[in-house]
């Protein structure tokens, strides 16, 4: 599924996003914004995930899942108090509502974000951690919660031209891979620190994004 971008600005740059699932047996969404054009995708496994960004060579990566852990664990199995990481905490002090990456299914998710994350890296290529619902809140669109449509009227709304149909994972992939192209430009802030922070956009910068 292919959609347009319109834009004034669009810098040459190959951006990634991925809406992350839990588990490989469920669905995961990758965006691939490339000069001005959308493509979307639905994928499962890890190696189709690697094997789509070894194709595209992007500048950088955007996953939407925890990439780290609270600072004082360094496991996931332990059975600590500590769930929140500093970036958590900040996003809750904006009222943007946040999973603890440690607790339910979130477990899950973040061992494969980490897994993945380090996958990435270790073949040289940039990720970032970014979080689509607290993007959107920041934009003040509705999240996927309020219904699939009314995100992506949300996503046009900033000038971004989605065609009717696409999943629920692929709209959360393009607010993902928009936040990766604001970071590319230097329009973004990072809730948290560098390694375990996420980047997440300007506030006020709503009717400049494209």
């Amino acid at each position: 599924m292919v959609t347009k971008m319109v834009t004034k600005t669009m810098k040459e740059k190959t951006v990634v996003g991925i809406d992350l699932a839990g588990t490989q047996g469920r669905p995961t969404g990758i965006c691939i914004i490339r000069n001005k054009e959308i493509e979307t995708f639905i994928v499962y496994g890890d190696e189709e995930i690697l094997r789509m960004i070894r194709e595209v060579e992007p500048s950088v990566i955007a996953i939407d899942a925890p990439l780290s852990l609270p600072e004082e664990r360094k496991t996931l199995g332990k059975r600590l108090k500590a769930h929140l990481r500093e970036c958590d905490r900040e996003l809750l002090k904006r009222k943007i509502k946040v999973f603890p990456p440690t607790l339910g299914p979130m477990k899950k998710l973040t061992e494969r974000g980490i897994s993945l994350k380090k996958k990435l890296e270790e073949e040289g290529y940039e990720v970032i951690e970014v979080y689509p619902g607290g993007a959107q809140d920041v934009w003040k669109i509705p999240r996927k919660t309020k219904g699939k449509e009314k995100l992506r009227k949300g996503l046009e709304r900033l000038g971004v031209k989605v065609e009717e149909g696409v999943s629920d994972h692929e709209l959360d992939a393009i607010t993902s891979a928009i936040v990766g192209r604001l970071y590319l430009e230097g329009r973004f802030e990072l809730y948290g620190t560098k390694e375990n922070g996420i980047v997440m956009p300007k506030k006020g910068d709503v009717s400049k994004i494209f």
